[in-house]
This record gives C-alpha cells, sequence and structure tokens, in this order.
C-alpha cells in the first residue's frame, strides 16, 4: 500500500504505525516535511492543522492593560518607595477613585469600555461597586490567592451571565450554574476525568461512550491503562440523500445509551473536527435516554465552539441535572496563550446524588480524602471536589486559576455582554465564513448550507467526491492502492500545506480536517486547489490502470 506519488524520496520513512499516532504528534513530522518542502521549492509553509485563531480581540485587552495603571495608582497610595515597592490596594472608596481616574484619562484607550463594563456589572448583576473594583485590582496585581478558591465572586457572576447568553440562548434552565475557573479547556479535562475516578463515578473498565469525530483526548484518555473504559464510538454516520455528509447521529445509535451499563457520554459540541452542533432530533434523543432509560447518564458536553452557531443550546441547557459543561475562552476572543476557562456544573445534579449514594466502604474513604479540607466531607460538593483534587486535596488552600487570568476572562465576558448588536460576533463569522468558502469553491466540492455549521474547522471526505467524480470503482482502487494519510503527506510534502488527518478524530479514515482559524484567505484557496490536484492525480494514474 502507498503512502506517496512513487517519485517522492520519503516514502521509505513512513510506516502504518503513524495511522495510530496522535493527529497532533503527526502534525509535527508533517511540518518537518513542510520545512523540507519550503527549502527545496520555496513555497510559504501554511500550517491548517491546529486550531488556534489568527485574530485577537482588542478592546477587553486594551481595558485590561488600562486598568493596569488604576490599580497601580492604588497600590502606590498605601506606600510607594522609590526602591520599587508599594502596597496593597485598599477597599474603602475605591470606586470613587476609579471612576475619578476614568474622567481624568477620557478618551484614552480603553478607558470607555471600562467605564461601560463598570457599569454593566452594577445594573445588570447589582454588584458592590468598592466590592467590585477592589477584587478587579487585586486581580489585574496578582497579589492574592484565589478566593474563594473555585472562582472569584463577581468573575462567576458575570461569566454565568455569558454562558446563559451563549450555550443556553438566553434561556437558562432553573437553578444556580455554579462554575470552577481552570487553566483552560485542557485543565477542565483533566480535572473532570480525574474526580470522577477519585470519587467512584467512574471505574477502572467502566463502559462510556463518546461521540465522534471528538476531538484527540477525549479518545485517547480513556484508553490510558488508568482508565482503561470500555469505549462506545458513537459515529456521526448520517448522510443526505444524495451522499453527503450530515455530521449528525442516528437516532438508533444513541439509543444505545439505554443500556445503564453505560455511565457516561462524552459530547463535542459543535463537534471537532466537522463542526456542527447537535441537530434537535439528537438532541431529543438523548434526553429521552435521559428521562426514561437512564437517569444517571453522567454528560460531559465540551462546548468551546458555541459562539460560532446562531442561537445554540447547549446539553447543559436541556439535561442541566446530568451534564458538566466545560467552556474555554480560547477560540472566540484569540486567547489561547491566556489559558482561561471554566467548568459549569449546575447546584441540582445527579454527581452529587451519586456521591450519596455510594456504598459506605466507599464514603469512608472519600471522608479519609477530604477531612483535612473539611470538618463533613460527606456534604462537600461534586465540583468542590474537582477543586481539591486539582491540587492534590493537600494544596487546596492554594488551588483556584490565577487572579490576572479571572480578570482577563471577565472582561471577555463583559466584551460579549455590552456588544448587543453583535457586531464583534457578526464580523468574526464573516471572516470564517469567507474562508471556508474559499477552501470548498476551490476544492471543486459543493458545500450545502446548514445553519447548525460552527465552520470553525471543515472536515473533508475524500472518499465522498472521489465517488462523485469517478464512481465506486475508483474509490475501490484508492482503497486498495494508496493509505488514507497519503493526502496530508502529499500535502506537506508537496506544496509545504500542513492539515491533519481525520482517521485520527475517529473520522472517516480517508477525510482531511482543516482549521479555518489561522491562515489568510488566499491560503484556503491554495489548500482546496492542492486538495482537487491531488484527487486528479490519482484519477488519472487510475484512468492508465484501468
Amino acid at each position: 500500500m502507498k503512502y506517496l506519488n512513487e517519485k517522492s524520496a520519503v516514502v521509505k520513512e513512513f510506516d502504518s504505525n503513524l495511522s495510530k499516532i496522535s493527529p497532533f504528534e503527526l502534525k509535527n513530522r508533517l511540518i518537518n516535511l513542510a520545512d523540507e518542502s519550503v527549502r527545496k521549492m520555496a513555497h510559504s509553509m501554511l500550517n491548517a492543522g491546529r486550531g488556534n485563531p489568527n485574530w485577537i480581540a482588542t478592546r477587553p485587552r486594551e481595558a485590561f492593560f488600562a486598568f493596569g495603571r488604576f490599580a497601580l495608582e492604588e497600590c502606590r497610595r498605601t506606600f510607594d518607595w522609590s526602591e520599587g515597592l508599594a502596597g496593597l490596594p485598599q477597599k474603602e472608596g475605591i470606586a470613587q477613585r476609579l471612576e475619578e481616574f476614568l474622567k481624568k484619562n477620557a478618551g484614552e484607550q480603553g478607558m470607555d469600555w471600562l467605564r461601560n463594563a463598570y457599569n454593566y456589572m452594577l445594573m445588570n448583576l447589582a454588584a458592590d461597586p468598592d466590592e467590585l473594583i477592589h477584587e478587579w485590582v487585586e486581580s489585574v496585581i496578582g497579589d492574592q490567592y484565589p478566593v474563594p478558591d473555585r472562582i472569584l465572586k463577581y468573575t462567576e457572576a458575570v461569566v454565568r451571565d455569558y454562558l446563559n447568553h451563549e450555550l443556553c440562548d438566553a434561556r437558562p434552565p432553573k437553578g444556580e450554574m455554579q462554575l470552577f475557573a481552570t487553566e483552560g479547556g485542557t485543565a477542565a479535562m483533566c480535572y473532570i476525568f480525574d474526580s470522577l475516578m477519585q470519587n467512584y463515578l467512574l471505574r477502572k473498565g467502566d463502559s462510556i461512550a463518546l461521540l465522534v469525530p471528538a476531538f484527540t483526548p477525549y479518545i485517547e484518555i480513556p484508553e490510558l491503562k488508568r482508565f482503561d473504559f470500555d469505549v462506545l464510538h458513537i459515529p456521526a454516520s448520517r448522510m443526505s440523500e444524495d451522499g453527503l455528509h450530515l455530521w449528525q447521529y442516528e437516532e438508533k445509535d444513541i439509543n444505545r445509551l439505554r443500556d445503564p451499563k453505560y455511565k457516561a457520554l462524552f459530547v463535542i459540541n459543535p463537534s471537532n473536527p466537522p463542526s456542527y452542533a447537535l441537530a434537535s432530533d439528537t438532541v431529543k434523543a438523548i434526553k429521552d435516554v435521559v428521562e426514561r432509560w437512564n437517569p444517571n447518564l453522567m454528560i460531559v458536553t465540551d462546548d468551546v465552539y458555541a459562539t460560532y452557531v446562531p442561537h445554540f443550546r447547549s446539553l447543559l441547557a436541556e439535561l442541566p441535572r446530568n451534564t458538566l459543561g466545560v467552556y474555554s475562552f480560547s477560540k472566540y476572543f484569540g486567547a489561547t496563550g491566556w489559558r482561561a476557562a471554566v467548568i459549569a456544573l449546575y447546584a441540582d445534579n445527579i454527581y452529587d446524588d451519586l456521591l450519596a449514594a455510594l456504598p459506605r466502604k466507599r464514603q469512608t474513604e472519600l471522608a479519609r480524602r477530604y477531612a483535612s479540607i473539611t470538618a463533613n466531607p460527606a456534604e462537600m460538593k461534586f465540583i468542590d471536589r474537582m477543586v481539591a483534587d486539582s491540587r492534590q486535596v493537600a494544596l487546596n488552600h492554594t488551588a483556584g486559576l490565577s487572579l490576572p487570568q479571572q480578570l482577563q476572562m471577565s472582561f471577555f465576558a463583559v466584551e460579549s455582554l455590552m456588544d448587543t448588536d453583535n457586531r464583534y460576533r457578526n464580523r468574526m463569522l464573516k471572516l470564517i465564513e469567507a474562508r471556508l468558502k474559499a477552501l470548498w469553491d476551490s476544492a471543486g466540492f459543493t458545500l450545502v448550507p446548514n445553519t447548525l455549521r460552527a465552520g470553525y474547522y471543515s472536515e473533508i471526505d475524500m472518499l465522498v467526491w472521489a465517488r462523485k467524480f469517478y464512481g465506486d470503482e475508483f474509490v475501490e482502487y484508492l482503497k486498495k492502492t494508496y493509505n488514507p494519510l497519503d493526502v496530508v503527506f502529499r500535502l506537506a510534502t508537496e506544496t509545504g500545506l500542513v492539515v491533519l488527518n481525520g482517521g485520527g478524530f475517529d473520522g472517516p479514515e480517508w477525510s482531511v480536517r482543516v482549521s479555518l482559524a489561522n491562515l489568510n484567505e488566499e491560503d484556503y484557496v491554495k489548500i482546496g486547489q492542492s486538495i482537487r490536484r491531488i484527487l486528479t492525480e490519482y484519477a488519472d494514474l487510475w484512468h492508465k490502470d484501468v
């Protein structure tokens, strides 16, 4: 079976084991090949493998840095020594001093935004002025441990408000959404898996389910020896009448979750890499499973791309008792380096119920585990156990996301909440849509309109278009003659383009995953043209062999 075209000098460097490694690790090999291509062919390397956006949200950052000036002034009010030492900010009268600072510096970058954000917090969240601004000042200065450790008071209030709008379509369910601020979605995933195991809500070898294609950590973590879960992969196998992927799920497959042996369901919604939100009938089927058949099914939903689908509604909103939500600010605000995310869990939830129902032996073990934190470990909520577990329990007193990260997260949330005309969102969606159109138009493939498409990534199944253009016999020729990784290797070595293999995300083996976030529009034209050229060259070789 071939990996690259026969003229390539790198054919012998690769073997079938490469199809087993993570696409993000494979990406590094592809980048090395693309770099070689740059040297030999003087092409610019285009890396559409990672989802790091090439934009940033400017206004909340301008405000962050502007507010830092005020915070330093507040510290110097306490004492200011020439050797470079200042004191800690004082709460009394601090809001009044901010108002004077904003008036004095009116018109400067970030000042109007700060005034509007301050007023938003007072009017919409009933914030105490001095308490709020003191929290913000200590946050930007970073002079304290996080208190509360789970999340700061006003960070939680405004981020909850943001999530109610973005994940619940401004129609949140009844009850209190509680948040745990984490070091990006990466940390959130680790903490969730760890605490589910530490608290015996999941045990080694348990049966769980995963909607696929999926972001690779959700595929790879359950396979680690520590977890060794029995994983049911539920594929997005629905196709349209004309043979195109819909990237949605069959009801019969969702209904397999009726079996109570399945303890947990992991969902990326909108999906990564297909980049589609769950269809309403799939949501309805999952709700039916929970409400009628498997009421203790734990659901973990990662909704980082929610903001790219208008009127998105998370499983966190539809099934609040069963669902743990993960949301990261990284993609929408161009902030992967800030590592700012939250875990969301409603106060009334099955996780706490399942803890209370554990056998006495397990409850005794857990009481010993958390005894250093509280006199009543049995009453400790699951979300607070995640905070403690994130610091090996013994370091719970220093747990929590850093204060500067929490403030920038708060400013990101306020930015979106104040943008009532959706100017930022609409401009970003146009940017993504233009890149998506450039990719598909230049490839000569048909992209069917779909209101559920987020468009942050695009997954192109080469076999779908091989069948449409050249028929079933050509598809069989490709599968027998070439390795599915051939396309991504050829793109890297021949054109300097780096995309990821869709099979690594448990998607169709012959699919490629392109991030629409990190290149310019003309680059996607080049990617699309190159994909189509490779398919045409395969067809030309096939015609010669027939």
